[in-house]
């Protein structure tokens, strides 16, 4: 077996096709079948059941492409190193992360990390904690970061930053003319509220009002933080969101802290613990949990 049997066949699984891969790869068909079926016969097992509407792994062939991928990622890591020895640390860093505070913690990291490593390049995609998990799972991204509540099976995480939850009021609403900076949580209870979208959070603060006989009235639920806000500012009802949401907010409305119980957005550093880290990944993932080790969970 050679390495580029590995890459036809991780090739050939991603594409789902021969004819696709044969493209990706820029060679001919034939050939393509030919190293697979060399394959085959070295495992002495099929691999590929061809079906109309494309090809299916055999139970052998989802084994085997498990080794395929960790070969494939200690080959390229390999080469990493190599290079990296001689002309420093380089590569792409695909990180993924919520909104919130997420987006300024990761660019103080990316800068200090920049400074020592300035070779290095950055691709960064932003989504909600459930898609940001679902791409560390599948290796769209190594690195991410998430809010909490999340299932830990499967990944390793860092808890790294701490906020309150706050309500954001229309600015002519009765709740924004008290002159404290925070409110109790069982006054928001009669009025329309706006949250985010993630399926999870919907419960967490359901559970927030149940001690306290109330039920929230969610009226809308929202991906983006900056819908929130134009929303809140045409008084359509009242966001509850982390505090860093604050800093995007004008004299349209009014922020308040909650209080009675306060709660918090915990922010977590998430990879996968199933899947080894690239070299420039592993370098910024040790910087990120030392500093988060020197400086605490409530410092940026």
């Amino acid at each position: 077996m050679e390495l580029r049997h590995i890459r036809y066949f991780l090739a050939v699984v991603e594409e789902g096709s021969f004819t696709k891969a044969a493209e990706m790869l820029c060679i001919a068909q034939p050939p393509l079948s030919r190293q697979i079926r060399d394959l085959e016969e070295e495992l002495n097992t099929k691999l590929f059941v061809r079906k109309a509407r494309g090809l299916t792994l055999t139970e052998s062939g989802e084994r085997f492409l498990q080794y395929a991928r960790r070969i494939k990622q200690l080959s390229d890591q390999s080469v990493e190193d190599i290079i990296n020895m001689k002309d420093g640390l380089t590569g792409r860093l695909y990180l993924a992360t919520v909104e919130g505070r997420a987006p300024e913690l990761l660019a103080t990291w990316i800068s200090d990390f920049k400074k020592d490593n300035p070779l290095v390049e950055y691709e960064v995609w932003n989504g909600n904690s459930d898609d940001v998990i679902k791409r560390v799972h599948s290796g769209l991204n190594e690195i991410g970061i998430i809010t909490l509540p999340y299932d830990e099976e499967g990944l390793d995480g860092r808890l790294i930053y701490k906020e309150p939850w706050v309500a954001i009021i229309p600015k002519d609403h009765p709740l924004s003319k008290t002159k404290e900076d925070f409110i109790e949580l069982e006054k928001l209870a009669p009025y329309d509220l706006i949250i985010p979208s993630r399926r999870s959070r919907r419960k967490e603060i359901e559970n927030w009002f149940a001690p306290l006989g109330l039920e929230p009235k969610i009226v809308c639920r929202i991906a983006h933080m900056l819908n929130a806000y134009e929303l809140t500012a045409k008084g359509l009802g009242i966001a509850i969101y982390p505090a860093s949401a604050a800093k995007y907010v004008s004299t349209d409305v009014v922020v308040k802290r909650i209080t009675k119980p306060s709660v918090y957005a915990s922010y977590v550093l998430v990879r996968s613990n199933t899947k080894d880290l690239s070299m420039a990944a592993r370098q910024f993932w040790d910087c990120v949990c030392a500093k988060y080790e020197e400086c605490g969970s409530d410092s940026v």
